[in-house]
Protein backbone atom coordinates (compact mmCIF):
# COMPACT_ATOMS: atom_id res chain seq x y z
CA UNK A 1 0.00 0.00 0.00
CA UNK A 2 0.98 3.43 -0.35
CA UNK A 3 3.01 5.11 2.15
CA UNK A 4 0.72 8.70 1.59
CA UNK A 5 -3.03 8.32 0.20
CA UNK A 6 -4.11 9.01 -3.42
CA UNK A 7 -5.04 12.35 -4.84
CA UNK A 8 -8.23 10.88 -5.90
CA UNK A 9 -9.56 10.90 -2.79
CA UNK A 10 -10.49 14.10 -3.38
CA UNK A 11 -13.80 12.69 -5.38
CA UNK A 12 -16.74 12.54 -3.55
CA UNK A 13 -17.62 8.90 -2.60
CA UNK A 14 -20.40 7.01 -3.65
CA UNK A 15 -23.60 6.58 -1.76
CA UNK A 16 -24.21 3.36 -2.98
CA UNK A 17 -24.38 1.23 -5.97
CA UNK A 18 -26.56 -0.71 -7.87
CA UNK A 19 -26.46 -4.07 -6.45
CA UNK A 20 -29.87 -5.31 -6.87
CA UNK A 21 -30.93 -7.42 -9.80
CA UNK A 22 -33.30 -5.50 -11.35
CA UNK A 23 -31.65 -1.93 -10.70
CA UNK A 24 -28.70 -3.50 -12.60
CA UNK A 25 -30.81 -5.03 -15.08
CA UNK A 26 -32.51 -1.79 -15.98
CA UNK A 27 -29.43 -0.04 -16.37
CA UNK A 28 -27.84 -2.36 -18.30
CA UNK A 29 -31.09 -2.78 -20.70
CA UNK A 30 -31.07 0.84 -21.08
CA UNK A 31 -27.55 1.21 -22.61
CA UNK A 32 -28.50 -1.45 -24.98
CA UNK A 33 -31.66 0.05 -26.09
CA UNK A 34 -29.76 3.45 -26.69
CA UNK A 35 -26.87 1.20 -28.26
CA UNK A 36 -29.37 -0.34 -31.03
CA UNK A 37 -31.70 3.19 -31.38
CA UNK A 38 -28.29 4.79 -32.30
CA UNK A 39 -27.08 2.16 -34.39
CA UNK A 40 -30.53 2.38 -36.36
CA UNK A 41 -30.67 5.85 -36.72
CA UNK A 42 -26.95 5.46 -37.90
CA UNK A 43 -27.90 3.09 -40.80
CA UNK A 44 -30.74 5.79 -42.12
CA UNK A 45 -28.58 9.13 -41.87
CA UNK A 46 -25.60 7.14 -43.69
CA UNK A 47 -27.45 5.43 -46.72
CA UNK A 48 -26.85 8.97 -48.80
CA UNK A 49 -23.14 9.66 -47.63
CA UNK A 50 -19.49 8.65 -49.05
CA UNK A 51 -18.02 5.75 -47.49
CA UNK A 52 -15.25 8.88 -45.72
CA UNK A 53 -18.09 10.03 -44.24
CA UNK A 54 -19.82 7.27 -43.26
CA UNK A 55 -16.55 5.83 -41.38
CA UNK A 56 -15.96 8.95 -38.95
CA UNK A 57 -19.74 8.73 -38.81
CA UNK A 58 -18.90 5.16 -37.27
CA UNK A 59 -16.23 6.54 -34.92
CA UNK A 60 -18.37 9.08 -33.65
CA UNK A 61 -21.43 6.74 -32.83
CA UNK A 62 -18.68 4.66 -30.97
CA UNK A 63 -17.59 7.34 -29.01
CA UNK A 64 -21.18 8.16 -27.81
CA UNK A 65 -21.58 4.96 -26.79
CA UNK A 66 -18.28 4.94 -24.84
CA UNK A 67 -19.12 7.76 -23.41
CA UNK A 68 -23.00 6.85 -22.20
CA UNK A 69 -21.74 3.61 -20.81
CA UNK A 70 -18.81 5.69 -18.21
CA UNK A 71 -21.46 7.91 -17.43
CA UNK A 72 -23.86 4.87 -16.40
CA UNK A 73 -21.68 2.83 -14.68
CA UNK A 74 -20.63 4.62 -11.68
CA UNK A 75 -23.32 3.08 -9.86
CA UNK A 76 -22.66 -0.46 -10.70
CA UNK A 77 -18.94 -1.57 -10.44
CA UNK A 78 -18.74 -5.24 -10.21
CA UNK A 79 -18.05 -7.69 -12.91
CA UNK A 80 -18.96 -5.26 -15.81
CA UNK A 81 -16.14 -3.21 -14.59
CA UNK A 82 -13.71 -6.18 -14.48
CA UNK A 83 -14.74 -7.81 -17.50
CA UNK A 84 -14.71 -4.52 -19.76
CA UNK A 85 -10.77 -4.44 -18.32
CA UNK A 86 -10.06 -8.35 -19.19
CA UNK A 87 -11.53 -8.41 -22.18
CA UNK A 88 -10.44 -5.08 -23.69
CA UNK A 89 -6.33 -6.33 -22.54
CA UNK A 90 -7.21 -9.86 -24.40
CA UNK A 91 -9.24 -7.71 -27.08
CA UNK A 92 -5.62 -5.68 -28.06
CA UNK A 93 -4.56 -8.36 -29.78
CA UNK A 94 -8.16 -10.94 -30.83
CA UNK A 95 -10.79 -8.33 -31.23
CA UNK A 96 -11.80 -5.41 -33.79
CA UNK A 97 -10.06 -2.09 -32.15
CA UNK A 98 -13.84 -0.55 -32.42
CA UNK A 99 -15.17 -3.29 -30.17
CA UNK A 100 -11.82 -2.89 -27.99
CA UNK A 101 -12.65 0.85 -28.07
CA UNK A 102 -16.36 -0.22 -26.55
CA UNK A 103 -14.76 -2.33 -23.70
CA UNK A 104 -12.39 -0.01 -22.27
CA UNK A 105 -15.19 2.19 -21.92
CA UNK A 106 -16.29 -0.19 -19.33
CA UNK A 107 -13.42 0.76 -17.50
CA UNK A 108 -14.91 3.74 -15.51
CA UNK A 109 -13.32 5.47 -12.95
CA UNK A 110 -13.64 3.28 -9.42
CA UNK A 111 -15.12 5.61 -6.89
CA UNK A 112 -15.34 4.27 -3.16
CA UNK A 113 -18.29 3.88 -1.76
CA UNK A 114 -18.80 6.08 1.44
CA UNK A 115 -18.12 4.27 5.23
CA UNK A 116 -21.78 4.34 5.63
CA UNK A 117 -22.55 1.82 2.18
CA UNK A 118 -19.47 -0.28 2.91
CA UNK A 119 -19.69 -1.11 6.65
CA UNK A 120 -23.23 -3.28 6.39
CA UNK A 121 -20.90 -5.66 4.60
CA UNK A 122 -18.33 -5.93 7.31
CA UNK A 123 -21.05 -6.03 9.88
CA UNK A 124 -21.96 -8.87 8.27
CA UNK A 125 -19.31 -10.86 8.15
CA UNK A 126 -17.70 -10.08 11.12
CA UNK A 127 -19.08 -10.42 14.57
CA UNK A 128 -19.14 -7.38 17.03
CA UNK A 129 -16.11 -8.91 19.21
CA UNK A 130 -13.89 -9.13 15.74
CA UNK A 131 -14.75 -5.35 15.71
CA UNK A 132 -14.78 -4.32 18.51
CA UNK A 133 -10.88 -5.47 18.46
CA UNK A 134 -10.22 -3.11 15.39
CA UNK A 135 -9.71 0.90 14.85
CA UNK A 136 -11.13 1.00 11.45
CA UNK A 137 -10.20 3.86 9.06
CA UNK A 138 -13.26 5.00 7.05
CA UNK A 139 -11.94 6.45 4.26
CA UNK A 140 -10.80 4.09 1.88
CA UNK A 141 -7.38 3.28 1.06
CA UNK A 142 -7.81 2.32 -2.34
CA UNK A 143 -10.75 1.05 -4.77
CA UNK A 144 -11.52 -1.04 -7.45
CA UNK A 145 -14.25 -2.79 -9.17
CA UNK A 146 -15.30 -5.08 -7.26
CA UNK A 147 -14.40 -4.14 -3.87
CA UNK A 148 -12.13 -1.48 -1.76
CA UNK A 149 -9.62 -1.35 1.19
CA UNK A 150 -9.52 0.05 4.11
CA UNK A 151 -6.79 0.32 6.64
CA UNK A 152 -7.13 -1.27 10.37
CA UNK A 153 -5.26 -1.01 13.71
CA UNK A 154 -5.42 -4.16 15.98
CA UNK A 155 -5.94 -2.04 19.40
CA UNK A 156 -4.94 -4.77 21.79
CA UNK A 157 -0.93 -4.83 19.40
CA UNK A 158 -1.17 -1.47 17.95
CA UNK A 159 -0.30 -3.69 14.43
CA UNK A 160 -1.03 -1.76 11.17
CA UNK A 161 -3.52 -3.80 9.17
CA UNK A 162 -5.50 -3.93 5.52
CA UNK A 163 -9.61 -5.25 5.36
CA UNK A 164 -10.16 -5.87 1.81
CA UNK A 165 -14.11 -5.59 1.67
CA UNK A 166 -15.96 -6.67 -1.07
CA UNK A 167 -18.81 -4.69 -2.69
CA UNK A 168 -22.61 -5.97 -1.77
CA UNK A 169 -24.01 -8.35 -4.32
CA UNK A 170 -21.60 -8.33 -6.90
CA UNK A 171 -21.05 -12.30 -7.08
CA UNK A 172 -24.67 -12.41 -7.50
CA UNK A 173 -24.25 -10.16 -10.73
CA UNK A 174 -21.75 -12.10 -12.71
CA UNK A 175 -23.73 -13.74 -15.65
CA UNK A 176 -26.12 -10.80 -16.37
CA UNK A 177 -23.28 -8.48 -16.58
CA UNK A 178 -21.62 -11.27 -18.89
CA UNK A 179 -25.07 -11.39 -21.13
CA UNK A 180 -25.22 -7.87 -21.09
CA UNK A 181 -21.68 -7.52 -22.45
CA UNK A 182 -22.31 -9.90 -25.09
CA UNK A 183 -25.64 -8.16 -26.17
CA UNK A 184 -23.90 -4.60 -26.21
CA UNK A 185 -21.29 -6.18 -28.47
CA UNK A 186 -23.87 -7.82 -30.72
CA UNK A 187 -26.17 -5.21 -30.81
CA UNK A 188 -23.37 -3.16 -32.39
CA UNK A 189 -22.49 -5.76 -34.55
CA UNK A 190 -18.74 -5.03 -33.20
CA UNK A 191 -17.63 -9.00 -33.51
CA UNK A 192 -15.94 -10.94 -36.55
CA UNK A 193 -18.35 -13.24 -38.32
CA UNK A 194 -17.79 -16.48 -37.16
CA UNK A 195 -16.37 -15.35 -34.13
CA UNK A 196 -16.86 -17.98 -30.97
CA UNK A 197 -17.21 -16.40 -27.73
CA UNK A 198 -18.06 -18.87 -25.50
CA UNK A 199 -14.80 -20.70 -24.42
CA UNK A 200 -13.64 -16.16 -24.04
CA UNK A 201 -16.91 -15.78 -21.79
CA UNK A 202 -16.51 -19.11 -20.02
CA UNK A 203 -13.11 -18.26 -18.87
CA UNK A 204 -13.91 -14.63 -17.75
CA UNK A 205 -16.76 -16.10 -15.58
CA UNK A 206 -14.72 -18.38 -14.65
CA UNK A 207 -12.09 -15.71 -13.28
CA UNK A 208 -15.25 -13.58 -11.84
CA UNK A 209 -16.71 -16.13 -9.90
CA UNK A 210 -12.99 -16.71 -8.05
CA UNK A 211 -11.84 -13.20 -7.68
CA UNK A 212 -15.37 -13.27 -5.51
CA UNK A 213 -14.36 -15.83 -3.27
CA UNK A 214 -11.95 -13.89 -1.30
CA UNK A 215 -11.25 -17.24 0.78
CA UNK A 216 -9.58 -18.55 -2.69
CA UNK A 217 -8.01 -15.43 -2.95
CA UNK A 218 -6.29 -16.11 1.23
CA UNK A 219 -5.12 -19.16 0.41
CA UNK A 220 -3.63 -18.05 -3.02
CA UNK A 221 -1.80 -15.42 -1.02
CA UNK A 222 -0.44 -17.70 1.50
CA UNK A 223 0.86 -19.89 -1.22
CA UNK A 224 2.41 -17.35 -2.56
CA UNK A 225 3.71 -16.11 0.10
CA UNK A 226 5.21 -19.81 1.19
CA UNK A 227 7.13 -19.56 -2.30
CA UNK A 228 8.74 -16.11 -2.30
CA UNK A 229 8.87 -16.08 1.83
CA UNK A 230 12.94 -16.76 1.43
CA UNK A 231 13.66 -14.22 -1.15
CA UNK A 232 14.27 -11.00 -0.22
CA UNK A 233 13.16 -9.17 -3.40
CA UNK A 234 9.93 -9.64 -2.53
CA UNK A 235 7.33 -8.93 -0.03
CA UNK A 236 3.88 -10.65 0.03
CA UNK A 237 1.55 -9.63 3.00
CA UNK A 238 0.27 -12.11 5.34
CA UNK A 239 -3.14 -13.18 5.47
CA UNK A 240 -4.84 -12.28 8.92
CA UNK A 241 -7.37 -15.19 9.00
CA UNK A 242 -9.29 -14.30 11.84
CA UNK A 243 -10.44 -11.23 10.53
CA UNK A 244 -10.99 -12.87 6.90
CA UNK A 245 -14.27 -14.20 5.65
CA UNK A 246 -15.58 -14.76 2.24
CA UNK A 247 -16.21 -11.39 1.69
CA UNK A 248 -13.63 -9.89 4.02
CA UNK A 249 -9.89 -10.39 3.03
CA UNK A 250 -7.45 -9.24 6.31
CA UNK A 251 -3.49 -8.99 5.37
CA UNK A 252 -0.71 -7.18 7.24
CA UNK A 253 0.29 -3.17 5.97
CA UNK A 254 2.78 -3.12 3.67
CA UNK A 255 4.51 0.12 3.25
CA UNK A 256 5.58 0.66 -0.31
CA UNK A 257 5.22 3.52 -3.05
CA UNK A 258 4.04 3.09 -6.39
CA UNK A 259 6.30 2.40 -9.33
CA UNK A 260 4.92 5.45 -11.65
CA UNK A 261 5.78 7.81 -8.05
CA UNK A 262 8.10 10.52 -8.70
CA UNK A 263 10.38 9.48 -6.17
CA UNK A 264 11.00 5.79 -8.00
CA UNK A 265 10.78 7.67 -11.24
CA UNK A 266 14.20 9.80 -9.96
CA UNK A 267 15.95 6.77 -9.05
CA UNK A 268 19.31 5.75 -10.99
CA UNK A 269 19.11 4.25 -13.82
CA UNK A 270 20.65 1.28 -12.38
CA UNK A 271 18.52 0.01 -9.70
CA UNK A 272 15.83 0.64 -11.76
CA UNK A 273 17.15 -2.09 -14.02
CA UNK A 274 17.68 -4.21 -11.02
CA UNK A 275 13.99 -3.61 -9.79
CA UNK A 276 13.00 -4.49 -13.80
CA UNK A 277 14.85 -7.71 -13.93
CA UNK A 278 13.38 -8.70 -10.38
CA UNK A 279 9.75 -8.14 -11.88
CA UNK A 280 10.89 -10.15 -14.99
CA UNK A 281 12.58 -12.70 -12.97
CA UNK A 282 9.16 -13.36 -11.06
CA UNK A 283 6.92 -13.93 -14.16
CA UNK A 284 8.95 -16.30 -15.95
CA UNK A 285 9.05 -18.20 -12.28
CA UNK A 286 5.41 -17.93 -12.58
CA UNK A 287 5.69 -19.11 -16.57
CA UNK A 288 8.42 -21.83 -16.66
CA UNK A 289 8.97 -22.91 -12.75
CA UNK A 290 5.24 -22.99 -10.66
CA UNK A 291 3.04 -23.16 -13.79
CA UNK A 292 0.66 -20.69 -11.53
CA UNK A 293 0.35 -16.96 -12.50
CA UNK A 294 -1.24 -13.60 -11.06
CA UNK A 295 -2.99 -12.78 -13.95
CA UNK A 296 -3.36 -9.14 -13.13
CA UNK A 297 -0.63 -7.37 -13.13
CA UNK A 298 -2.00 -3.45 -13.08
CA UNK A 299 0.61 -1.43 -11.95
CA UNK A 300 -1.58 -0.60 -8.78
CA UNK A 301 -1.25 -3.74 -7.60
CA UNK A 302 2.83 -4.10 -6.63
CA UNK A 303 4.71 -1.07 -4.63
CA UNK A 304 8.16 -0.77 -4.66
CA UNK A 305 10.06 -0.41 -1.11
CA UNK A 306 13.32 1.81 -1.22
CA UNK A 307 16.34 0.54 1.13
CA UNK A 308 19.44 2.83 1.95
CA UNK A 309 21.81 0.42 0.37
CA UNK A 310 19.79 -0.06 -2.65
CA UNK A 311 18.65 -3.35 -1.63
CA UNK A 312 15.31 -2.39 -3.37
CA UNK A 313 12.03 -4.75 -2.75
CA UNK A 314 8.57 -5.67 -4.85
CA UNK A 315 5.50 -5.44 -2.54
CA UNK A 316 3.12 -7.87 -4.80
CA UNK A 317 -0.73 -7.17 -3.70
CA UNK A 318 -3.85 -9.21 -4.83
CA UNK A 319 -3.88 -12.41 -5.64
CA UNK A 320 -7.51 -12.74 -6.68
CA UNK A 321 -6.65 -13.49 -10.62
CA UNK A 322 -4.09 -16.22 -9.62
CA UNK A 323 -4.60 -19.03 -12.42
CA UNK A 324 -2.90 -22.59 -12.64
CA UNK A 325 -2.15 -24.08 -15.95
CA UNK A 326 -2.03 -27.88 -17.00
CA UNK A 327 1.27 -29.19 -18.27
CA UNK A 328 -1.02 -29.99 -21.42
CA UNK A 329 -1.15 -26.19 -21.83
CA UNK A 330 1.76 -25.39 -20.97
CA UNK A 331 4.64 -27.48 -22.23
CA UNK A 332 3.57 -26.73 -25.65
CA UNK A 333 3.55 -22.94 -24.37
CA UNK A 334 6.74 -23.27 -22.92
CA UNK A 335 7.81 -25.03 -26.12
CA UNK A 336 6.64 -21.94 -28.39
CA UNK A 337 8.08 -19.62 -26.81
CA UNK A 338 11.67 -21.20 -27.07
CA UNK A 339 10.86 -21.89 -31.11
CA UNK A 340 10.76 -18.39 -31.17
CA UNK A 341 13.26 -17.09 -29.28
CA UNK A 342 15.78 -19.05 -31.59
CA UNK A 343 13.63 -19.17 -34.88
CA UNK A 344 13.64 -22.77 -34.96
CA UNK A 345 10.30 -23.07 -37.18
CA UNK A 346 10.03 -26.52 -36.50
CA UNK A 347 9.84 -26.52 -33.04
CA UNK A 348 7.47 -23.60 -33.59
CA UNK A 349 5.21 -24.54 -35.86
CA UNK A 350 4.83 -28.24 -34.18
CA UNK A 351 3.56 -26.84 -30.65
CA UNK A 352 1.49 -24.36 -32.45
CA UNK A 353 0.27 -27.36 -34.05
CA UNK A 354 -0.29 -28.78 -30.75
CA UNK A 355 -2.27 -26.20 -29.17
CA UNK A 356 -4.08 -25.38 -32.10
CA UNK A 357 -3.33 -21.80 -33.04
CA UNK A 358 -3.13 -22.98 -36.41
CA UNK A 359 -4.04 -26.39 -38.04
CA UNK A 360 -2.55 -28.52 -41.09
CA UNK A 361 -5.31 -27.32 -43.45
CA UNK A 362 -4.88 -22.91 -42.39
CA UNK A 363 -3.26 -21.05 -45.77
CA UNK A 364 0.40 -20.63 -45.65
CA UNK A 365 -0.11 -16.95 -45.70
CA UNK A 366 -2.08 -17.18 -42.59
CA UNK A 367 0.52 -19.48 -40.98
CA UNK A 368 3.47 -16.85 -41.88
CA UNK A 369 2.15 -14.44 -40.50
CA UNK A 370 1.51 -15.84 -37.69
CA UNK A 371 4.68 -17.17 -36.95
CA UNK A 372 6.02 -13.61 -37.67
CA UNK A 373 3.75 -12.36 -34.83
CA UNK A 374 4.75 -14.73 -32.37
CA UNK A 375 8.44 -14.47 -33.44
CA UNK A 376 8.20 -10.50 -33.37
CA UNK A 377 6.96 -10.79 -29.33
CA UNK A 378 10.62 -12.44 -28.38
CA UNK A 379 12.03 -8.94 -29.73
CA UNK A 380 13.27 -7.65 -25.85
CA UNK A 381 15.24 -10.81 -25.73
CA UNK A 382 17.18 -11.57 -29.05
CA UNK A 383 20.71 -11.52 -29.74
CA UNK A 384 22.25 -8.36 -30.62
CA UNK A 385 23.72 -10.29 -33.77
CA UNK A 386 19.95 -12.10 -34.93
CA UNK A 387 18.67 -11.50 -38.25
CA UNK A 388 15.63 -9.80 -36.24
CA UNK A 389 17.89 -6.89 -35.30
CA UNK A 390 18.56 -5.21 -38.72
CA UNK A 391 17.36 -1.72 -36.82
CA UNK A 392 19.41 -2.31 -33.85
CA UNK A 393 16.01 -2.35 -31.29
CA UNK A 394 18.73 -4.46 -28.96
CA UNK A 395 21.92 -2.38 -28.70
CA UNK A 396 25.51 -4.18 -28.96
CA UNK A 397 25.63 -4.94 -25.50
CA UNK A 398 22.21 -6.98 -25.29
CA UNK A 399 20.07 -4.30 -23.86
CA UNK A 400 16.65 -3.31 -24.56
CA UNK A 401 15.08 -0.58 -23.91
CA UNK A 402 11.49 -1.09 -23.15
CA UNK A 403 10.08 2.83 -22.95
CA UNK A 404 11.23 3.94 -26.50
CA UNK A 405 9.83 0.94 -28.64
CA UNK A 406 6.93 0.68 -30.71
CA UNK A 407 7.08 -2.77 -30.23
CA UNK A 408 3.42 -3.14 -29.03
CA UNK A 409 1.88 -0.58 -31.88
CA UNK A 410 3.88 -3.17 -34.88
CA UNK A 411 2.36 -6.57 -32.58
CA UNK A 412 -1.65 -5.02 -32.89
CA UNK A 413 -0.81 -4.31 -36.20
CA UNK A 414 -0.06 -7.59 -37.18
CA UNK A 415 -3.09 -9.38 -34.91
CA UNK A 416 -5.08 -6.99 -37.16
CA UNK A 417 -3.95 -8.27 -40.56
CA UNK A 418 -4.22 -11.59 -39.01
CA UNK A 419 -7.89 -11.48 -38.36
CA UNK A 420 -9.55 -8.84 -40.93
CA UNK A 421 -7.73 -10.81 -43.89
CA UNK A 422 -8.49 -14.46 -42.62
CA UNK A 423 -11.35 -14.75 -39.93
CA UNK A 424 -8.99 -15.23 -36.91
CA UNK A 425 -10.39 -17.68 -35.06
CA UNK A 426 -10.88 -17.97 -31.38
CA UNK A 427 -7.18 -18.17 -29.89
CA UNK A 428 -6.89 -20.98 -26.70
CA UNK A 429 -8.64 -19.61 -23.90
CA UNK A 430 -5.91 -20.07 -21.50
CA UNK A 431 -4.31 -17.14 -23.81
CA UNK A 432 -7.12 -14.20 -22.01
CA UNK A 433 -4.90 -14.26 -18.77
CA UNK A 434 -1.73 -14.52 -20.31
CA UNK A 435 -2.20 -11.93 -22.39
CA UNK A 436 -3.48 -9.72 -19.79
CA UNK A 437 -0.13 -10.68 -17.83
CA UNK A 438 2.27 -10.42 -20.25
CA UNK A 439 0.85 -7.26 -21.57
CA UNK A 440 0.88 -5.75 -17.72
CA UNK A 441 4.81 -6.80 -17.36
CA UNK A 442 5.66 -4.69 -20.44
CA UNK A 443 3.70 -2.15 -19.01
CA UNK A 444 5.45 -2.04 -15.57
CA UNK A 445 8.90 -2.29 -17.32
CA UNK A 446 8.04 0.56 -19.58
CA UNK A 447 6.69 2.23 -16.83
CA UNK A 448 10.48 1.96 -14.74
CA UNK A 449 12.28 2.93 -18.10
CA UNK A 450 14.25 -0.41 -18.61
CA UNK A 451 16.87 -1.08 -20.06
CA UNK A 452 18.28 -4.35 -19.59
CA UNK A 453 19.94 -7.60 -20.85
CA UNK A 454 16.46 -10.05 -20.51
CA UNK A 455 18.15 -12.74 -23.07
CA UNK A 456 20.09 -14.12 -20.42
CA UNK A 457 17.62 -14.29 -17.77
CA UNK A 458 15.36 -15.88 -20.05
CA UNK A 459 17.50 -18.44 -21.07
CA UNK A 460 18.49 -19.81 -17.52
CA UNK A 461 14.57 -21.15 -17.67
CA UNK A 462 14.06 -21.93 -21.46
CA UNK A 463 17.41 -23.89 -20.98
CA UNK A 464 14.96 -26.44 -19.35
CA UNK A 465 12.39 -27.02 -21.86
CA UNK A 466 12.88 -30.20 -24.10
Amino acid sequence: MDDKKSDKKQTKNLDKIKSSMFSRSLSLAKLTIQAGASLASHGVTSALKSKEDKEENWKKLLQNQASLISSELGELKGSLMKAGQMLSMYGEHFLPPEANQLLRSLQSDSIPLTWEAIEPTLKKNLSPEKLAELEIEKEALASASMGQVHRARVKATGESIVLKIQYPNVDKAIDSDLRAIRTLLGTLKLLPKDFDLNPLFAEVREMLVQETNYEIEAQLTEDFYARLKDDARYIVPKVIREYSGPKILATTFERGIRVDDPLIQSLPQDRRNKLAMNFLELYFKEIFEWGVVQTDPHSGNYRIRLNPQGHDQLVLLDFGATREYDVEFLNPYRRMVKGSLFNDRELFQSSALDLRFIREGDADELKKLFEEFCFETVEPFIAPEDPRNQQGRVDKEGLYDWKNTDLPQRLSKKAFQIIRHFSWRTPPKEMIFLDRKTGGVFIFLSILRAKIRGRDLLLKYIERIS
